[in-house]
């Protein structure tokens, strides 16, 4: 009797609270429901449980997909053994072919290559020849300094008679008919236009007045430039017996011409392209 009044009364309990939860439920009675706390045992325990259950369903995603990338595995590995000889013929055809493409595109890109190489040393050997040229345009304009074997021309101040232009105009075209590259007149670069006139008190070359003693230097090879200096009857000696001026040849293998010019502006000469 006692446990059937006791089971009454819980029953008698949840009608009550359910009745109450309907009211409270009702939106017109501006009350918001009533929220039955459970004990915090209730709580753990629900926590624990949840975690146990997570626990397990991690584990057994974790053996499937060990179960499905061996299975991955085994079946990849006799891809080829469970293939019909047809299939075997397909893939090796398709291999062959893929081969090929390769080897193809393997010879354009050696070929390619090679025309780039090609074309970088056409392109040095080009700028090579750009640079000797342009070397040697310098050094014959007279814009750019000089240095080789050559000899060094002294002349002293005339004993018997003032040495003229004529003279020394002749000995540079001895010196450069025995193969003088580079010249130099005191402090003036000798040029294709370079002129010699006479002054009062020495020279005027290339409108630089100069005077004696004067000095010639002249880059080229040295044996055969003093031969023209001091050849008999030649340029020397008429500088010796005419003017009664000393001359005196020295040979080097460090002549340093570094006069320079301008560069000048042709008004009508124009290159050929």
């Amino acid at each position: 009797m006692a446990r059937r009044s006791q089971s009454h009364n819980m029953l008698e309990k949840m009608r009550d609270q359910h009745a109450q939860d309907k009211v409270n439920d009702r939106m017109e009675t501006g009350s918001f429901p009533k929220v039955r706390r459970k004990p915090r045992a209730d709580l753990n325990r629900h926590t624990n449980r949840s975690r146990l259950i997570t626990s397990i369903l991690i584990m057994l995603m974790c053996a499937l997909l060990g179960f499905t990338y061996m299975s991955q595995i085994n079946n990849t590995k006799s891809t080829y053994e469970t293939l019909d000889e047809n299939e075997l013929v397909r893939l090796l055809n398709e291999s062959n072919t893929q081969i090929s493409n390769l080897e193809q595109r393997k010879t354009q890109l050696s070929n390619q290559l090679e025309s780039l190489k090609s074309a970088a040393d056409e392109q040095e050997q080009a700028r090579k020849i750009a640079k000797q040229n342009e070397e040697a345009s310098g050094l014959i304009s007279g814009r750019l300094p000089a240095r080789g074997r050559g000899v060094t021309v002294s002349i002293s101040r005339g004993a018997d008679a003032k040495v003229d232009a004529s003279i020394m105009f002749n000995l540079i075209e001895e010196l450069r008919n025995a193969g003088a590259e580079v010249i130099a007149v005191d402090s003036v670069r000798v040029v294709a236009s370079t002129y010699i006139a006479d002054a009062d008190d020495g020279l005027i070359c290339d409108g630089t007045s100069i005077k004696p003693p004067y000095t010639v230097k002249a880059i080229g090879n040295p044996q055969e430039l003093s031969n023209a200096v001091d050849i008999a009857g030649g340029v020397g000696a008429q500088l010796q017996v005419k003017y009664g001026a000393n001359v005196e040849v020295q040979s080097s293998d460090n002549i340093v011409i570094d006069e320079v010019r301008e560069a000048t502006q042709n008004q009508y000469a124009k290159t050929v392209e």
